[in-house]
Parts: structure tokens; sequence; C-alpha cells
């Protein structure tokens, strides 16, 4: 039972409750990251990379035996009732989601990304009945992929790509477990594996390439380290993230294995980081059962590779390979060496920390954490907006001052609106908090689109 031991210790490594930390955290995608270089020395970096490796080997070397026949065997049988009905759950659990994603109102598609746009919400919710027919699944994948290419408008491409292969994912099994085609039915679970493990791994590198962004996180709930320093804790933790996204497409056992692990993190983060946490995960959560569940003894992709202990390393140093040149090359095209630190509609402050109410984050009720984070929050917006707005007016030319102040002005009028929805509890002004954001995003496009034709500097 080398294969379990090895889990189990798997298990015990610093793993952070896998709450999503633009969720909960202050973030600036354009910011520059860490240099790659600082993680390749980081010895706790390539400690968490030994301790997993350890894990993976054990596992395939009992996978290959008698005994890890008979723990697959045994995964099975515990398993059976929920894979015959598998589908069901799938889609079940597919639709709730979007559902709840409805309720909650205000976002696409997951908690960070904010819209004031209500038909939006009301878009989110015809997905969820268009799954509980196989011939209207294909709409509800069509609807998915609007909706992310809709984001776009507001967001960044670099951004989205987090949530990118999770909606391909999501996307590509509707339709084909719609299929009636069984070659191509038969892929449809792989499929959403490789959705949640591309996004999983892709996340995990924010750890390594803005460890600051966790910091608020572990000041407010420290137990998250189970008592290991911040800087030892995060480096292990997006290792460990990094690695079980993996796990999920290696051989049966081996992703198994990971999938349980991964779904016992993801439970775990509900209780400190709660209801968002738990709507924004489910998604993610319902795909590890399905991968955990999941009878499919064949391995599709390299499977000469995944049988072999040398394709234990060789892969894992492959993806890391693809995954870094491909976060820190795509960061550095869009935003150049020194990146950029301007804020913008998709680049806000989503948590302020509440040490009173330390499980209560997105309101509810007033408190001096409430009071004072909404006024930090104000006054961050402020110091955003000034330095900009003085630039701009400086302008000699009198048109292009009034341009490239107003825009920042205006940005400034939409982070307002932004923090009183989430902390003021006034329905009117939440009425006129959005109008406001509509209209001033609408006259800063403009704004932007008369300085492209003259020419000018986008501020």
């Amino acid at each position: 039972m080398t294969g379990l031991g090895a889990f189990g210790g798997l298990l015990c490594l610093p793993l952070v409750a896998q709450a999503h930390v633009k969720w909960f955290a202050p973030y600036i995608i354009g910011a520059p990251p860490q240099p790659i270089g600082a993680t390749l020395t980081n010895t706790w970096f390539w400690t968490g990379i030994a301790l997993v490796l350890v894990f993976f080997l054990a596992t395939r070397a009992v996978e290959t035996s008698k005994t890890g026949e008979a723990v697959l065997d045994g995964l099975d049988r515990l398993t059976d009732p929920l894979w015959q009905r598998l589908d069901d759950f799938v889609r079940v659990v597919i639709a709730a989601f979007f559902v709840a994603i409805f309720a909650d109102g205000g976002v696409y598609l997951t908690p960070d990304l904010k819209t004031p746009a209500e038909w939006v919400s009301w878009t989110q919710l015809v997905i969820a009945g268009l799954i509980f027919s196989r011939r209207t699944q294909p709409f509800a994948a069509a609807g998915i992929i609007f909706l992310w290419l809709l984001a776009l408008r507001d967001y960044d491409i670099f951004h989205l790509l987090d949530y990118l292969a999770l909606g391909l994912g999501v996307a590509g099994y509707l339709v084909l477990e719609a299929s009636a085609d069984p070659e191509r039915r038969k892929h449809r679970f792989e499929v959403l594996r490789w959705g949640v493990a591309i996004a999983l791994m892709w996340s995990s590198l924010e750890k390594f390439a803005y460890p600051d962004w966790f910091y608020p996180l572990v000041e407010e709930k420290p137990f998250l380290t189970f008592g290991l320093p911040r800087d030892v804790f995060i480096p292990m933790a997006g290792v460990a993230e990094f690695t079980m996204g993996f796990g999920l497409l290696w051989t049966p056992l081996v992703r198994r294995l990971s999938a349980i692990a991964l779904f016992v993190i993801f439970n775990a983060a509900v209780y400190p980081f709660g209801r968002v946490d738990l709507i924004g995960h489910a998604l993610i959560m319902a795909i590890i059962v399905a991968i955990a569940v999941d009878h499919t003894r064949e391995v599709h992709f390299l499977p000469a590779v995944k049988r072999s202990l040398a394709g234990v390393p060789a892969g894992l140093a492959a993806l890391l390979v693809v995954f870094v040149t491909g976060y820190w090359g795509l960061h550095l095209a869009l935003y150049g060496s020194g990146g950029s630190i301007e804020a913008t509609a998709g680049e806000r402050m989503t948590h302020t920390p509440n040490r009173e109410y330390p499980h209560d984050t997105h309101g509810g009720h007033d408190t001096p954490g409430t009071t004072q984070g909404a006024a930090a929050a104000y006054r961050a917006a402020m110091d955003r907006m000034h330095g900009p707005m003085m630039k701009g007016v400086a302008n000699p030319d009198p048109d292009a001052a009034f341009v490239l102040g107003m825009i920042p002005h205006h940005q400034g009028a939409v982070d307002m609106a932004e923090i009183v929805l989430k902390f003021g509890k006034d329905h009117h002004n939440h009425e006129l908090a959005r109008e406001i954001i509509t209209a001033q995003k609408r006259e800063i496009a403009a704004m932007r689109a008369w300085l492209k034709q003259k020419n000018l500097p986008q501020p």
C-alpha cells in the first residue's frame, strides 16, 4: 500500500485551501510578475517538487502491481452507483452552478468577473435550462463560450485565461455528451479532465508570479498555513496545486487519487471562505468527483510515456516549461517588461480583511471592518485617479488635456460606483451606481476612440 501511504503524505503537504485569490484579495493583473528565477532558486519550491514526485512514482509503482489493480477495483465498487449515473450528476451540477450564478447576480461565469448588465444573469439562467435536454446542450455550450467572449469587453485576455480552459472543457463535455456518435461521446469525461487540469495548473502560477496577492489572506486567516512561515507555505502550495492538476492527466490510479486529494482540499475551503467559494468552485468540485469515480482504464494521450516511471518527472518538467513559458511570455507580450500597474475595471480590490467577522467578507451587516474597508477602498480609488488626471490636464493642448484628464476622472467614478455596490446597502444608490458604471464606461470608450483617431497616447 505504498501508493496510498504516499497519497496520505500528499494530503499533508502545505496546500492552501483552494479559494481563488482574485475573489478575496487585492490584485492587479498588469503588474510585473516576480521573475521566474526567484522561484527556480527557492528551496521550498524544489522541496515540494520532490515530495510530489515521491507520491507519483510510488503510486505508479503500485499501479503496475496486483495491489494497484485491487485498489482500482475497490474504488470501482465504492463509486459504481454514481458511475452508472455520472452524466446525470454532471449535467445537474452544471445547471445548478448556472442557477447559483444567476441568483448571486452581477457576474459573468465566476465571482470576480463583475458586470452591471442584468441580462447577463438571465442568460446564465437560460443556459441552465438548456442543459436538461440533449438537443439543446450544444446551445448551452455556445452560451458559455459567448459569455466568456462577452467578458472581453470589460476584462483583458490575460485575466480571462484562468477561466478559458474550464469553460471550453464544460462546453466540450456538453457537446460530446449530446452526440449520437459513441466514438466521440466516449471522450466527454476526458475533455472535462483536461479543462479542469489546465485551469488548475495555470492559476497555480499566480503563487509564484504574485505571492504578494496571497499575503492579505494569510494575514487574515493565519491557520491556512498550518503554522508554516508565509514564504515557505505559498511556493509549496503552488507546487501542490500545479502537480495535482498534472496528476489529473496521468494514469487511472494517479488521477483518481489526485482528484480525491483535490476534493478534500476544495471542501476544506468552504468554511473559511464561505458561500462565494462554494458557488465559484462548485463546477470544479463536480468535475473532480467525476474524475474520482471514472472507471475508465484507457490512457489515450502518450500512453507509453505515462506508463513509464521515467515519464513522470519528464512529463512534469515538460508541462512546467510549457506553462511557465506561456504565463510569463504572454504577460511580457501584453504588458511589456515593466508591466502596467494602472488598475482597470477588471483589476480591482475584491476583498478587504475583516478580523472581527472573518467569515462574512461580503457584507450583510454594518461592522467597523466594513466601514473601514469602504473608506480604504474609496481612498485607494481616489489615489489611483489623482496622478493620471493631473498629468492629463497638464497637456498643452486644451482638447487633449480635457480628454486625458476626464478618462481617469470617469474611471474614478466607475471605481467609486463599484465600491458602493460592494459595501453599500441603499437600493437607490445601487441603481445609481449601475447607471454611472454604464454611462461612464461608454464615455471612456468614446474618449479613447478620439485619442486613437488623433494618434495620441492612451492614459
